[in-house]
């Protein structure tokens, strides 16, 4: 008996392994690059799952391998860039997945701010941005200012601009042109204040909020994630209030099986969408998960994928520590040759761990997005407040090491 992943996130596959193992699953993970999962797979025991090397960009090819598979029971796919061929994949198969028309939906930015404006749950829409040199006044006339520019399909903060006047609002519609994005470039209001994500699971309509993620973002000009804790102590009654709010919009859209990772603002006026991700989130959102929650919550990623209600749904959880992370970016371009200050981090409190994402050789060509992140630095206690401090104090003494231009 098999459950196959299309591809993974970055951290997770060793969680994912123990859940599918405990379900008496083989788990095989299709990938067309196995260096994303090095540390993952070097913490695990060799023939612990199956990989398979394939193009997962050719559906056609995973099908193929798909077919291959002894007694295929369930499909995973926990990313972005696959959620929609995962969800024709698992439908082509016959086995358990999101609809794929939601799956659609989800993946066009464009589409889900529309329709939250339309049902009420935002107080801005979005447009796309045409080509040519009244696209700048369309955005400003449509849209107004401040505004984000971004890819309708984008992903790790990737072709995202921050706008709040008219040059750099022209510039930012040259640079979207000029940019090979993944959809289409879609401008939308700027909401002011603090980002967060709620972390949700989703079983025949229903929604349970697992918790919240603090998100901090970086100064501009660049937009990318710096760090997050977990889990938000709102008081009851505006948790209550979110768990609502969330259900409402994954309705909206669709969603009415599995993960979610919803990004919204908490602004002055109340809680606005940034994004809706149907999947568990990425970095270590899934590990924070597990450790805050006291349980592997990858079981019940592996539960829906055999057409189960998961056990997620309606445990008591909540028995672990707070848990936050850092991320840790060079201050430069060029090539990426090491760390420095990994030994330091066993004399800080909270016991911090590192978790790689670069590799010695590396060339980092931009700053300004998650593909710039060197590692990870994670921390746990108490409360979220406190892991975040620690987490913060023990990145603060490691460094990437950059040579050249």
């Amino acid at each position: 008996m098999t459950i196959a992943a299309l591809e993974a996130l970055t951290f997770g596959l060793g969680r994912l392994v123990a859940a599918a193992d405990r379900a008496g699953q083989r788990l095989c993970l299709l990938t067309g690059d196995r260096e994303i999962y090095r540390h993952e797979l070097s913490r695990l025991d060799p023939g612990a799952l199956d990989v398979v090397d394939v193009d997962t960009r050719d559906t056609a090819a995973c099908a193929a391998e798909l077919g291959r598979l002894p007694e295929l029971d369930g499909l995973i796919n926990s990313t972005d860039t696959w959620l929609l061929p995962g969800a024709e994949l698992a439908a082509r198969f016959g086995l358990a997945g999101p609809d794929p028309e939601a799956a659609r939906t989800i993946r066009d930015k464009l589409a889900v701010r529309v329709l939250m404006h339309r049902h009420g749950l935002s107080r801005g829409t979005a447009i796309a941005v045409p080509d040519g040199s009244s696209a700048a006044e369309l955005v400003r006339r449509e849209v107004g200012l401040p505004a984000v520019l971004k890819d309708s399909a984008g992903t790790s903060s990737r072709n995202v601009w921050l706008v709040h006047d008219e040059d750099q609002l022209r510039s930012a519609v040259d640079e979207g042109a000029d940019r090979k994005l993944f959809g289409r470039l879609l401008a939308e209001p700027f909401f002011a204040g603090p980002l967060y994500s709620a972390e949700t699971l989703t079983w025949a309509g229903r929604t349970r909020l697992l918790g919240v993620h603090s998100r901090q973002l970086s100064r501009h000009p660049h937009v990318r994630e710096e760090a997050a804790a977990f889990p938000v102590a709102f008081p009851d009654a505006d948790r209550a209030e979110l768990e609502q709010w969330v259900s409402r919009l994954l309705t909206v859209v669709g969603h009415r099986g599995g993960f979610a990772h919803v990004e919204f603002v908490l602004t002055a006026e109340g809680p606005e969408l940034v994004e809706i991700n149907g999947r568990i989130g990425g970095a270590m959102v899934g590990e924070a998960l597990c450790r805050s929650l006291g349980t592997n919550v990858y079981e019940a990623m592996v539960d829906m994928a055999l057409g189960k209600e998961p056990e997620l749904l309606d445990a008591t959880t909540g028995s672990g520590p707070a848990v936050a992370f850092v991320l840790v970016y060079p201050d430069r371009t060029g090539t990426f040759t090491g760390m420095a200050g990994i030994e330091r981090l066993a004399g800080f409190p909270g016991g911090p761990e590192w978790y790689p994402t670069m590799t010695v050789g590396n060339r980092i060509e931009s700053l300004g997005d998650q593909r710039a992140c060197t590692g990870i630095v994670l921390a746990e206690a108490a409360t979220a407040e406190l892991a975040l401090h620690r987490a913060l104090s023990a990145a603060g003494g490691v460094h990437p090491v950059v040579t050249g231009r």
